[in-house]
């Protein structure tokens, strides 16, 4: 961990941080979460009876489309050359969970990309099945694993 805050100047304030230095690597991260829903919502999409379509295809997208966009919603973030993003769904008893990878070579991680497309996705299941239950819940958004760069790998206990 650094001794000071990476994105404030000297002056406090936020800024951008220079990663025109570091070496391009691989880098890939993983992040999760899940949106519990009612039992009749659940059996709609799984069985393609969503009234708004094809809600795990449209999730997916929007998934995709967020990872590359996340530069453009998290101040911060630098615009990444994504290499791959892929956005997967798991039927659950009470939900749907989603499990995003994305994937750079470059100077920066791609944390944020993952949790990013992770986010949107179950944002867009919520809205393709807020007809059928408006009291879905989006849980345990986290990063669930990222490899490269200086830290090397991690993963979620």
């Amino acid at each position: 961990m650094p001794n000071k805050p990476t994105h404030l100047d000297e002056t406090g304030a936020a800024h951008m941080v220079d990663v025109g230095a570091k070496p391009a690597t691989q880098r890939r991260a993983v992040a999760g979460g899940r949106i519990v829903m009612a039992p009749d919502a659940l059996d709609a999409i799984r069985s393609g009876n969503a009234p708004k379509g094809d809600v795990l295809s449209t999730a997916r997208i929007a998934g995709i489309m967020a990872a590359k966009r996340t530069a453009d919603l998290i101040p911060l973030c630098h615009p990444l050359a994504l290499t791959k993003v892929t956005v997967e769904f798991t039927w659950e008893a009470d939900g749907i969970s989603v499990r995003a990878t994305a994937a750079t070579t470059g100077p920066t991680g791609v944390e944020m990309e993952a949790l990013t497309a992770a986010s949107v996705a179950l944002l867009t299941l919520y809205d393709m099945a807020k007809a059928l239950d408006r009291a879905m819940v989006l849980e345990g958004i986290r990063l669930l694993e990222k490899s490269g760069g200086r830290s090397g790998d991690w993963r979620a206990a």
